[in-house]
C-alpha cells in the first residue's frame, strides 16, 4: 500500500514508519523537521516537510495514497489543539484528494467504559486532572473524525511504553481493555498497520492494550 503517516517523528510514528517500510509499503512521512526522523533514507520512503498542518500543505502528500494514519499528539500538558487542527486539515485534504481510509490514534483515558471500579473512580479522574488539555484536544479530534464521512478508525491505547514489539495486543470495541494499563509504542504501530487494511474496523473506535 501507499501510506501517508502524519506525526512520523513521534514515538509511535517512528515505529510505524519503520514497520511499514519493513512490510514493503510505500511511506510518505509528513514532518515539521526532517532531521528528527530517525529512519534511514530508502527508495520507498518519501519525506514531506510541512511546517503548518493545512490542506494545501498536506494535499500533495495525500493525493494518490491508499490511506492516511495520524499519530499526532501533544508533547506536554500545555493547552493545545494539535490533534484537532491536524484532523481538520487532514480530513479536508483527504476529501479533496478522494482518499477515504483514515486511522488516528487517541487515548483510552478519554472514557471509562469497560474499566473496573478502581480505575473508573480514582485513576481516570487523576488522569483528567493532569492531562485535561490534551484529552480535550483528542475529544475534539474524535468528533471531527466521526463526522468526516471518511472510512475512519479511532485507536485508543493506554499508557505508552518503550520496548520492542511483542505482538501481544488485546483489543475491545465496546470499552477499554480491562486489567491491562499499558502498551509498547512498537505494538501500537503494529496494530495501526494491521488496522488500516482491516475493513471490519471501519467506522469503529477500538481500545487496545498489552495482551
Amino acid at each position: 500500500m501507499k501510506l501517508t503517516i502524519i506525526g512520523a517523528t513521534g514515538g509511535v510514528g517512528t515505529h510505524l514508519v519503520r514497520q511499514a517500510l519493513s512490510a514493503d509499503h510505500h511511506v510518505t512521512a509528513i514532518v515539521r523537521d526532517p532531521a528528527r526522523l530517525a529512519v534511514e533514507p530508502q527508495v520507498r520512503l518519501e519525506v514531506v516537510t510541512a511546517k503548518e498542518l493545512d490542506p494545501s500543505a498536506l494535499g500533495p502528500a495525500i493525493t494518490g495514497r491508499d490511506a492516511v494514519i495520524s499519530t499526532l499528539g501533544a508533547r506536554d500538558r500545555r493547552p493545545t489543539t494539535v490533534c484537532a487542527d491536524g484532523a481538520r486539515a487532514t480530513i479536508a485534504a483527504m476529501r479533496d484528494a478522494d482518499v477515504r481510509r483514515l486511522v488516528v490514534v487517541s487515548a483510552s483515558g478519554l472514557v471509562t467504559d469497560g474499566d473496573g471500579v478502581f480505575t473508573r473512580s480514582l485513576v481516570k479522574p487523576l488522569l483528567w486532572r493532569f492531562l485535561r488539555e490534551s484529552y480535550r484536544d483528542m475529544q475534539k479530534m474524535e468528533e471531527l473524525v466521526r463526522a468526516s464521512g471518511l472510512a475512519w478508525t479511532i485507536v485508543r491505547p493506554p499508557k505508552l511504553t518503550t520496548g520492542e514489539r511483542t505482538g501481544r495486543i488485546r483489543s475491545r470495541a465496546d470499552g477499554n481493555v480491562r486489567g491491562s494499563f499499558s502498551i509498547a509504542r512498537a505494538d501500537v504501530a503494529d496494530y495501526l498497520l494491521r488496522t488500516v487494511a482491516d475493513d471490519s474496523l471501519v467506522n469503529g473506535t477500538i481500545s487496545i492494550a498489552h495482551g
